[in-house]
């Protein structure tokens, strides 16, 4: 299964944090990471005094089930010592299952495609990098989610 994991990190080396992820994502049985867009930095969605996040988004093949694939990512988060204190609160890394091939998931511990990823620039403009002719399952092509919002807040780095 093609999927697609968002990266996001604004403490302790977050560009070190993206890589250590990367690696462990890459070391996990049945993932194997395929691509890999560039670094944004951007602010903190919530505008509180925090540092800017560095983000990323990564293409993996795996046969993990969707669930499967969650909980790795959550292992991840907590060996990299992810700290849940309040939403959209600092973080050394965030790891969130964007895409799972073309399926549409609703449970209670996972939604995909990513609930809010239609107004995230850091997510949309990294996914458009990686595959700029997608179509995202129910929300459609990822350039017309791209020309409905401001990507003017992301820094290529």
């Amino acid at each position: 299964m093609l999927a697609y994991i968002g990266l996001g990190s604004n403490l302790n080396n977050p560009k070190q944090q993206i890589k250590n992820a990367l690696i462990a994502l890459n070391t996990t049985q049945d993932v194997e990471v395929v691509g890999l867009s560039s670094l944004y930095q951007s602010k903190p969605i919530d505008g509180s005094d925090q540092p800017d996040y560095i983000n990323a988004m990564c293409q993996v093949n795996t046969h993990l089930t969707a669930l499967e694939l969650l909980y790795a990512c959550q292992d991840i988060e907590i060996k990299q010592h992810r700290v849940r204190e309040k939403k959209w609160g600092a973080r050394t890394i965030d790891l969130d299952i964007i895409l799972y091939g073309v399926q549409v998931i609703a449970s209670k511990q996972l939604v995909v495609p990513h609930p809010q990823m239609m107004s995230r620039a850091f997510v949309l403009v990294p996914l458009a990098e990686l595959e700029s002719d997608l179509k995202v399952p129910v929300l459609g092509p990822i350039q017309d989610l791209i020309d409905k919002i401001d990507t003017s807040v992301l820094k290529k780095l």
